[in-house]
């Protein structure tokens, strides 16, 4: 069905793609990854949203574009997820998986929780808000300095698998796109995230500031 959505909307694997939301690239940022994830390389992320292209002065329109249907050949599994047994089974063995997430710090902390009925985080889990790679204006943060937000996690020892996730799974996103721009190597999205970790009982939450 994305397939078919592309392909009306006149995408096929030689057009660039710019996507783009109206706040902090949150939600964007998951356009990115699916679209990387159905295979399509060329897409890009407009730096600062819409909110940026605004204040710069930049055209806009009220009008719907229409581009001529093509097909989109899809490629789908060409970005890395993991399953919660997978994460789950990853952290019961050699521990060697990094699992940072994207939440905010008071959600992973569980100091309060305002979506999911458990508060708190996947025991061994890092956090790395979303917010810390943006700058105040909502822009991204240059690539040194991404670079050491992303280098006591992923620096030491180089090549450590690692993956992402935060409440379900979208603005983990984010974060992929940030290391991306740090050097890094791409991270496999733990697709249901918190949400659905919460939903067995018998899998551990831990609290508290500490991963």
């Amino acid at each position: 069905m994305f397939a078919r959505t592309l392909g009306r909307w006149g995408i096929d694997r030689g057009t660039d793609v710019v996507v783009y939301d109206a706040l902090n690239g949150a939600t964007a940022a998951r356009a990115w990854w699916l679209l990387r994830w159905m295979g399509h390389e060329r897409v890009s992320l407009l730096d600062g949203g819409f909110e940026h292209w605004l204040r710069g002065g930049h055209p806009v329109s009220a009008e719907a574009s229409a581009r001529p249907a093509t097909t989109f050949y899809a490629h789908p599994g060409s970005a890395a997820t993991l399953s919660t047994s997978e994460v789950a089974e990853a952290l019961r063995s050699d521990g060697s998986l990094l699992l940072v997430d994207a939440r905010d710090a008071v959600r992973f902390r569980g100091d309060a929780e305002p979506i999911d009925p458990i508060a708190g985080h996947v025991p061994g889990a890092r956090n790395v808000p979303l917010a810390a790679s943006l700058r105040a204006d909502g822009r991204w943060r240059a690539a040194d300095e991404l670079r050491r937000l992303w280098e006591p996690l992923l620096g030491t020892p180089p090549g450590r698998p690692w993956a992402v996730m935060c409440g379900s799974g979208v603005t983990a996103c984010h974060l992929a796109v940030s290391a991306g721009l740090a050097g890094f190597q791409a991270p496999s999205l733990y697709v249901g995230s918190w949400s659905e970790w919460i939903r067995d009982s018998r899998r551990p939450v831990a609290v508290g500031a500490a991963g």
